[in-house]
């Protein structure tokens, strides 16, 4: 079936490298710290969905006319944003995309518009284009979006890798990715052909508990080692209040469930089913999180794959 009919595209993943490079063979890109989403531009329509295929043009009113923003008919892959001084920040998009209620999602989108930034293009007019290596795409790209305050075009760079890097490392942004420029476009595949350079680490940890009694919330992080979870530490920056009502929900379990993590009295100790991730500068080296932030729940992931 013709894959903008089917509205089912599951996008091409990062793998990960742990050190920047220069190369004539890679272009790169700025990380950028939003939702993954996947635009349907018609011809007099916008359908935006996200990583999970789920629809979220009510979400996001704002984006409603993007398809104007084309000149053909097309599939772009992006990143949503919300931009706070100049720079990509994930809670107040996240905070956006758990909302619910129409009235406060039409005040959000006038006070804190969403923008997509747009970094590859998979189908136009009517025509799938992913066997086309990424410069080609990248070219077709620029020829076809007309950027405004809505949609934007992700600028990239060739060679330098380690300079873009280190102007990451300069502003505090996420990081870089590098892509192979004669790479094809893979559905649902993790592929080194593009490779994401992080700055600020992120993982994905089972939340075990929570813990009420101090200024803020924390939660309470384990990781799955040899089938045992272990203790993480806390985590306590960015949980918006949504989430944290999703894991006072949980059921209770007793401390004893969680014998390998320090005895804590404070602790509500809950049933290990949901995930979440976390940015983070670095493990310490008693294996802690340096300046943990909580980006998200995760509702695409079992807790048993958070693995050491």
């Amino acid at each position: 079936m013709d894959i903008f009919d089917s509205k089912s595209i599951k996008p091409m993943l990062l793998a990960e490298e742990a050190e920047p490079f220069d190369s004539e063979e890679y272009l790169f890109e700025i990380k950028l710290d939003g939702i993954r989403c996947i635009m349907y531009l018609d011809t007099d329509e916008t359908e935006i969905r996200n990583k999970r295929n789920d629809r979220l043009n009510h979400t996001y009113p704002e984006l409603k006319n993007l398809h104007k923003q084309v000149k053909k008919r097309c599939i772009l892959d992006g990143e949503l944003l919300v931009l706070k001084e100049g720079k990509p920040n994930f809670q107040e998009v996240q905070r956006r995309s758990l909302m619910t209620n129409s009235y406060k999602i039409e005040l959000a989108s006038k006070k804190s518009p969403v923008l997509f930034t747009a970094y590859d293009i998979l189908y136009l007019e009517n025509k799938q284009i992913t066997d086309l290596n990424l410069i080609e795409r990248k070219k077709l790209l620029t020829k076809t979006v007309r950027e405004n305050e809505s949609i934007s075009i992700a600028r990239y760079i060739e060679i330098h890798g380690i300079d873009l890097y280190n102007l990451t490392v300069q502003h505090d942004l996420e990081g870089i990715v590098a892509k192979l420029k004669n790479s094809k476009y893979y559905f649902d595949k993790r592929s080194k052909d593009w490779i994401k350079i992080k700055f600020l680490k992120d993982e994905d940890f089972v939340i075990c508990g929570y813990i009420t009694k101090s200024p803020m919330a924390s939660i309470v992080l384990g990781i799955y080692k040899n089938g045992i979870l272990i203790n993480q530490g806390h985590v306590t920056i960015g949980v918006s209040r949504d989430d944290f009502q999703k894991i006072m929900s949980c059921k209770r379990v007793s401390q004893s469930f969680y014998s390998d993590f320090p005895v804590d009295v404070n602790t509500v100790w809950i049933e290990p089913t949901l995930v979440c991730s976390v940015k983070f500068m670095m493990r310490t080296s008693k294996g802690g999180l340096r300046q943990p932030v909580f980006k998200e729940l995760r509702n695409d992931k079992k807790p048993e794959e958070c693995k050491l």
